[in-house]
């Protein structure tokens, strides 16, 4: 029996390559830019279908990644926190945003919404992390966690 097969970890392969020069980045100064970027990546499904999205940022809040953490139907997507804490860390991100639509048009944040987005905080701050704003988006418009003081 080879016991350094028995006993050794699986993990996920890392490796960190420049995505885009550092010139080249993208700040994001206000919720709108965020609102911007996340409407544009899901703007033919915004309407049918929730997505859950996640931005990620170096200490000077430039776009370091984007990621599609979840899709789901019409009413709901289910969020796996631990997949927005893997690729925070693994994109050497030390801030994030996190986003989602909602096809009924409604901005208001739903208890669950509220829920999760306190989860996800709290996880933050155990990794040091900072959780910047939570997204919810529609076609016409945006509610932001941050600007309405509930983050």
């Amino acid at each position: 029996m080879n016991l350094s097969k028995l006993f050794s970890i699986k993990e996920i392969d890392i490796s960190y390559s420049y995505g885009t020069a550092k010139a080249d980045r993208k700040k994001i100064t206000s919720s709108l830019d965020a609102k911007d970027i996340f409407h544009s990546l899901i703007e033919k499904s915004i309407e049918y279908k929730e997505s859950f999205l996640l931005l990620v940022l170096n200490n000077s809040n430039e776009i370091l990644g984007i990621k599609k953490i979840s899709e789901g139907g019409i009413t709901a997507t289910i969020v796996d926190i631990r997949l927005i804490f893997q690729t925070v860390l693994k994109a050497h991100g030390v801030g994030f945003i996190i986003c989602h639509n909602h096809p009924s048009g409604k901005l208001e944040p739903s208890n669950a919404d509220k829920h999760l987005t306190e989860k996800i905080k709290e996880g933050a701050q155990t990794l040091d992390l900072k959780l910047l704003d939570h997204l919810i988006i529609t076609k016409e418009s945006a509610f932001s966690f941050a600007d309405e003081g509930i983050l």
